[in-house]
């Protein structure tokens, strides 16, 4: 054509740069939370509340059980920062104190609840079938009872057995947490077995099944990794609900005893005195509020992270 450049065999091509890294997915997902502010902030007072209750005690060295009866139901003070109960004992010592039990409580209870639930949805799901049918109708079994009265049975029924085979603190920490996992798994059995559904007709997971891949290994490789999301999400909940039950066995009075203290008994505790010493019953109030807030912040955090549908 008249007039038109003519193009060189020889030019070189247009340079098209350098490909983008690739991102891990965790590291995507750490992004994505960072992004939700709440979760962020709350995942930082989270933290600076169990360090509190790790290495407080190693600068605060005041008995829990020291009694000065000369400060009974004292308020906050320099020398006794969140006041003292009926005997003289410093709250803020206890607070301490019952932070780790009342943290370690949740912690233990969701690890129970997230394993038996994992293993029973896995199951369900893989296998399907009568198997699938048995469970699911043991499961449906345990969310129809009532999970209250249930627990105060369970628990004035094991709690002096439990206590003369481990001992005091040790016992009643064993059947309590025992007790709050076995009433939490029931969710996360669902979940995992609707995931483990879905899952298992995935290109990805029929391919490995073509290549002759193991049931196990399909689950432990393929379905189980991409069932994590869920799963994390639901163990930040049972963390918090199960602060939550420990708090209202403790403040029904069958919790620890009042010489070992958690939130919920040192809520317990107070209860009597609201008019005369309103610090008493506040502070573990308002350390239960804190810490469950926060994780159900940075559940709704992870949930948002973890679900690539979601656009942040």
């Amino acid at each position: 054509m008249a007039g038109s450049t003519p193009v060189s065999a020889t030019a070189s091509p247009v340079p098209l740069g350098k490909p983008a890294a690739s991102v891990s997915p965790w590291t995507e997902a750490w992004r994505r939370f960072k992004r939700h502010r709440l979760a962020y902030w709350s995942l930082w007072v989270l933290g600076l509340l169990v360090m509190a209750v790790l290495i407080g005690p190693m600068f605060y060295k005041v008995g829990i059980n020291d009694v000065d009866f000369q400060a009974r139901l004292a308020g906050p003070s320099w020398k006794h920062p969140m006041g003292t109960d009926d005997l003289g004992r410093d709250i803020l010592a206890r607070m301490l104190y019952g932070g780790r039990i009342s943290l370690a409580v949740g912690l233990a209870a969701m690890l129970m609840a997230i394993t038996v639930g994992v293993l029973i949805g896995a199951v369900a799901g893989m296998v399907r079938g009568w198997v699938d049918a048995a469970l699911m109708w043991v499961t449906d079994l345990f969310l129809s009872l009532p999970q209250l009265p249930v627990l105060l049975l369970l628990i004035f029924l094991f709690r002096e057995p439990l206590k003369q085979a481990f001992g005091l603190e040790l016992g009643i920490f064993l059947l309590i947490v025992m007790v709050i996992g076995g009433f939490r798994w029931m969710p996360v059995a669902r979940l995992v077995r609707a995931q483990f559904f879905s899952l298992r007709e995935k290109e990805f997971v029929e391919a490995a099944r073509a290549l002759g891949a193991s049931t196990p290994r399909q689950v432990v490789r393929h379905i189980l990794p991409n069932s994590l999301g869920p799963v994390i999400v639901a163990a930040t909940i049972d963390v918090a609900a199960a602060i939550i039950a420990e708090s209202t066995l403790s403040f029904l009075g069958l919790g620890f005893p009042p010489d070992i203290p958690t939130w919920g008994r040192i809520l317990y505790d107070g209860r009597d005195y609201m008019e005369l010493a309103v610090h008493w019953a506040m502070f573990p109030g308002l350390a239960i509020f804190v810490t469950v807030l926060t994780i159900n912040f940075i559940g709704d955090g992870l949930r948002d992270a973890l679900d690539p549908r979601r656009v942040l």
